[in-house]
């Protein structure tokens, strides 16, 4: 008698649907809808220029704060990164003067954040310690640090004001009509996305997250892919706050600004669909995500609901998120 083939059974309908990506588009594109309909305002090109222009930083770092969670970490650090090289960045140009001040300037802040983010990784990495809690008490250790480079900047008491014409233009200039933010945001985003998608290194990114002891049994470097990621997430947190730094004459130190920016990426990544877990996420779902929350604000906004709900409804959708990632993990099974 011949053996009868074994075959697979056909995935049903359910589990064909890509519920990860609709759970942020069909969000994303009822709510655009509605406030197009609802305030004539928010489809104008100055609101929507606005909005990406002031969304361009925070999506640098949550593109690069993506890979690090989809590689199995955290950065809760991000924050306090993105004000350290702000303050780095202020004070050279404060200190130095002229062209040399702003070209020092930004190279030495971009490199601080760099610097951070590989710091963060030999913590996590090789000391082997959580990056929940490592990346935590470095987010004290570099406000401290903040403050101390903040106290060198200044000339009296208040802020540190770069209110420098040759710094200024990173924030004014507008190729095309769209700020110089938004395009080089642009640019990071396909970068990044293109390096996750197509590239070995971005395959290593997803195992790293997924499964890192069969990783390690397959040869690929997971302590190293993991160090890059942080890398990344640091030197896009330093580009951040030299690009926002421009947008306002006065240097951000205040510890809220820099938990309100982490929670903020946060919230976009885990509203866009990435895995808290590891091993599940995209570039592009992170930008929806992101966008969608600043949608959700710029509608509040023009539509002059009480900001008090803001955070209810934000609070709200993450909750939702996460349940609905609990829930499709629970459906592939």
């Amino acid at each position: 008698m011949s053996t009868p083939v074994q075959t697979q059974p056909t995935p049903t309908l359910a589990r064909r649907i890509p519920w990860r990506s609709l759970a942020i588009v069909v969000p994303f594109l009822a709510v655009f809808i509605a406030l197009s309909v609802g305030s004539p305002a928010f489809l104008s090109f100055q609101n929507v220029g606005n909005v990406l222009d002031r969304q361009s930083g925070i999506l640098i770092v949550a593109a690069a704060s993506t890979l690090v969670i989809i590689a199995g970490g955290i950065d809760l650090s991000i924050g306090a990164t993105y004000m350290f090289t702000a303050v780095i960045c202020g004070t050279l140009i404060v200190k130095v003067g002229g062209v040399p001040g702003v070209i020092l300037g930004i190279t030495v802040g971009v490199l601080a954040g760099l610097l951070v983010g590989i710091v963060n990784g030999l913590i996590s990495t090789y000391l082997k310690v959580n990056p929940l809690i490592a990346t935590l008490a470095m987010s004290f250790i570099i406000l401290g640090a903040t403050k101390l480079v903040s106290q060198f900047g200044k000339q009296g008491v208040g802020q540190i004001r770069v209110d420098f014409p040759e710094f200024r233009w990173l924030a004014t200039t507008k190729p095309l009509g769209v700020s110089l933010p938004t395009w080089i945001a642009f640019v990071v985003l396909v970068i990044l996305g293109v390096v996750l998608w197509r590239t070995t290194f971005g395959r290593y990114v997803y195992a790293a997250g997924g499964n890192s002891e069969a990783a390690r049994l397959a040869g690929i470097r997971v302590g190293f892919v993991r160090i890059s990621t942080f890398a990344l997430a640091g030197l896009a947190a330093g580009m951040a706050g030299v690009i926002d730094l421009a947008r306002t004459p006065s240097v951000p130190e205040n510890d809220a600004i820099a938990t309100t920016l982490t929670f903020t990426v946060l919230a976009g990544i885990v509203v866009g669909g990435t895995s808290i877990l590891g091993g599940e996420g995209a570039i592009w779902r992170t930008v929806l995500g992101i966008l969608f929350i600043a949608m959700l604000y710029n509608g509040f906004t023009l539509l002059r609901i009480d900001p008090l709900f803001q955070g209810i409804a934000l609070g709200v959708i993450i909750l939702l998120a996460v349940g609905f990632d609990a829930w499709s993990k629970l459906r592939r099974r």
